[in-house]
């Protein structure tokens, strides 16, 4: 499989695109380490595809980047990774559309859900709010930032003899895979 970037999301037989992990930290704002650490601590791991040995590459979907961008907000507000966590799975089973009509609010430890302008307005009131983050406005920014950033498709490109697969036009994967296979 051809592996150079490609300029617009490319969609796979499921219908689903990935992004790599480089990809996935510009789109956010986090740094690859970072990304990495929440991958490695199951906060929010590649749905399209995880990481599995040396060399393959991790795959978010565009909904992951949704959720990384509410981890990061939430940690930048002060928000413990403890705390982060639940909010975080409390929103995993959610589809793309059910997660852009939710409001985290937030009084730096606990994250209340908000589904309605009249559940926010409650909890400011009830003094429980101190900032909050609009899902909706995440997902209009990643977007934005994924109009001009790599995708690939989602599909698996299929397995050749070795532990690795050499992209198209890698000539020196190419070899090594010809001498440990002679």
């Amino acid at each position: 499989m051809h592996e150079q970037p490609l300029e617009g999301p490319l969609v796979g037989e499921d219908g689903e695109v990935g992004y790599r992990g480089v990809t996935a930290c510009q789109a956010v704002g986090i740094s690859y380490r970072q990304l990495d650490y929440w991958a490695r601590t199951t906060l929010v791991v590649p749905s399209v595809r995880d990481a599995s040995g040396s060399g393959t590459q991790r795959l978010y979907s565009f909904r992951d980047l949704v959720v990384l961008k509410v981890v990061k907000r939430l940690l930048d507000a002060g928000v413990s990774l403890q705390n982060i966590r639940r909010a975080i799975e409390a929103l995993r089973s959610r589809g793309v559309a059910d997660l852009a009509e939710i409001t985290l609010i937030s009084d730096g430890t606990t994250v209340y859900e908000c589904r309605s302008p009249e559940e926010v307005v409650d909890l400011l009131q009830g003094g429980q709010g101190v900032f909050g983050i609009a899902i909706g406005g995440a997902f209009k920014e990643i977007q934005g930032s994924l109009s001009h950033l790599p995708a690939e498709p989602a599909a698996q490109p299929q397995a050749i003899a070795g532990p690795f697969q050499p992209s198209e036009g890698d000539e020196l994967a190419a070899r090594r895979a010809r001498r440990r296979a002679g």
